[in-house]
């Protein structure tokens, strides 16, 4: 009880001190109070994931990726949260696409916590790079997985509709 009891406490303390950091009004005031949080375990991902976001709003990206990086190789946190720090440092702006594109390449395995997610990103990628083929092709992967949530399949489809697809035709072979 005593173990439960402190650990409840700690847990405590740290919510606590991300409500106050999360309290100040600029956002580079919110990204400086939550990187002086010391957390551990998941009370650290989940500090590091809203440092993250709050030093991308404040145009601090090579912070945010910093950040995200470092929780993307912890291996003290779980693996869902270091997934999701990998696709968020994916999703960041970066001159450096053929480092983004193989991050988003290794999430999208089958089987990946957030596989059609970073597959969603990848097909943006191919329609930022003109290569609308492409792009209408892995939107129809994703609108045709059997794991596909509702909200991703009509995202999905809206985009293979304004790049001139046709939701209706088969899905062309890989």
């Amino acid at each position: 009880e005593y173990n439960k009891a402190q650990t409840q406490s700690a847990a405590q303390a740290v919510g606590d001190q991300m409500l106050d950091a999360l309290s100040a009004d600029a956002p580079e005031d919110r990204a400086t109070a939550l990187v002086a949080i010391d957390a551990a375990g998941p009370s650290a991902a989940v500090a590091a994931l809203l440092t993250a976001a709050t030093q991308q709003e404040a145009g601090q990206i090579e912070a945010a990726a910093q950040t995200l990086g470092g929780l993307a190789i912890n291996a003290d946190v779980p693996e869902i949260y270091r997934d999701l720090a990998a696709l968020k440092a994916a999703m960041l702006p970066s001159e450096d696409t053929a480092a983004r594109l193989s991050s988003l390449e290794t999430l999208a395995q089958p089987g990946a916590s957030f596989a059609l997610l970073a597959r969603e990103q990848i097909g943006l990628m191919q329609v930022e790079a003109g290569d609308t083929d492409a792009a209408i092709a892995t939107m129809r992967l994703i609108s045709e997985d059997a794991g596909v949530t509702r909200g991703l399949r009509e995202r999905a489809q809206t985009l293979i509709v304004a790049l001139g697809g046709d939701i209706t035709a088969p899905a062309l072979a890989e």
